[in-house]
């Protein structure tokens, strides 16, 4: 009965982490509005596009607008979220291309391999990926209309926000599952009193009569 509530916990942790999350794929923080809209506009403004062609998989914008999350543009960049270490672009081409190259392997998301977790270990080293490229020049491609600087800066502290949000989530299940192992733990201990009372009860009248 223990296992099968830890099972659930964790289960539970990680649905409500994920909802909280939820986000178009590769998308900077900044720029999540920027797609809410039934009809979304290429950055280059060459042309537009409907939401449902969103990252999938086919390149309607030359600046890579529409597919932030594929590998489908060659001038796309996908942003890695990183909760847990420093978030990043790296290129669309390494997405899904059996390389880890996010920290919290998002970027292998429909790859045939593995990538584990290392943002909360502080990103292993085998898997951090060297930009070719300065932060300016990512900014002025995607058409951020920030300058490149505070731009970083709100998207840092963004990322922050949801970090701490998801931190407490994580927190609140876990002081929920220890206050449930207590009440397990008590009502477990209450029950094996009961017995043993009930025992002791029984045991020395049938003494008596024997004496």
């Amino acid at each position: 009965m223990l296992l099968q509530c830890v099972v659930l916990c964790s289960l539970l942790a990680i649905v409500v982490v994920s909802v909280a999350s939820i986000s178009p794929l590769g998308v900077h923080p900044l720029d999540e509005k920027y797609f809410d809209s039934d009809i979304i506009k290429c950055k280059d403004g060459s042309k537009s596009f409907s939401k449902d062609r969103l990252n999938d998989n086919f390149c309607d914008c030359l600046d890579g607008t529409d597919e932030p999350g594929t590998s489908a543009c060659p001038n796309g960049k996908f942003y890695c979220r990183n909760i847990g270490s420093s978030p990043k672009f790296v290129y669309s081409s390494r997405v899904n291309d059996r390389i880890c190259d996010c920290c919290d392997g998002s970027d292998e998301y429909e790859s045939s391999i593995h990538c584990p977790n290392t943002c909360v270990m502080g990103g292993n080293v085998n898997y951090i990926y060297k930009p070719r490229t300065n932060l300016k020049s990512i900014h002025f491609q995607l058409g951020s209309t920030l300058h490149p600087k505070e731009s970083y800066t709100m998207g840092n502290l963004q990322d922050m926000v949801k970090n701490l949000q998801g931190m407490k989530l994580v927190f609140a299940l876990q002081m929920v599952f220890i206050g449930f192992l207590v009440i397990l733990w008590m009502l477990t201990r209450r029950a094996r009193s009961k017995r043993r009372r009930y025992l002791l009860k029984n045991v020395s009248p049938s003494n008596r009569s024997a004496n």
